[in-house]
C-alpha cells in the first residue's frame, strides 16, 4: 500500500514552492491577474490575434498571457491591460497571520 504524506497548503502556492515572502506575494499577484485577462479573453471568444488588437500588442504577448508565462510580465502591465478592459483592479493589504 502506498502512503502519502498530505500537508495543508497555505493561501499562496508560490509560498508552498519555497519562493520568498516577495516574490511569492509578486508571483500570486501577477498569477491572479493573468487569470483575469485570460478569462476575459476567453468569454470574448478572441483569437489572439483579436485580443492583440484589443490590448495593443503583439500575437506572441496574448500567447505568452494565454500560457501563463508569469515572467515576462509586470503588475503594472497586466493592471494597465485590465483596465483598458473596463476592470477596476484593487489591491486589499492585510496583516501576515
Amino acid at each position: 500500500m502506498l502512503m502519502s504524506n498530505v500537508i495543508k497548503s497555505s493561501s499562496n502556492i508560490f509560498e508552498d514552492l519555497g519562493f520568498e515572502d516577495q516574490e511569492a506575494a509578486n508571483l500570486k499577484i501577477r498569477a491572479d491577474l493573468m487569470l483575469d485577462l485570460r478569462k476575459f479573453i476567453q468569454d470574448r471568444n478572441w483569437t489572439q490575434a483579436e485580443a492583440a488588437e484589443f490590448f495593443g500588442e503583439t500575437q506572441p504577448r496574448i500567447s505568452n498571457l494565454m500560457n501563463g508565462d508569469i515572467d515576462r510580465f509586470a503588475i503594472d502591465k497586466l493592471v494597465q491591460m485590465l483596465s483598458s478592459a473596463g476592470m477596476n483592479v484593487r489591491v486589499l493589504v492585510t496583516p501576515k497571520a
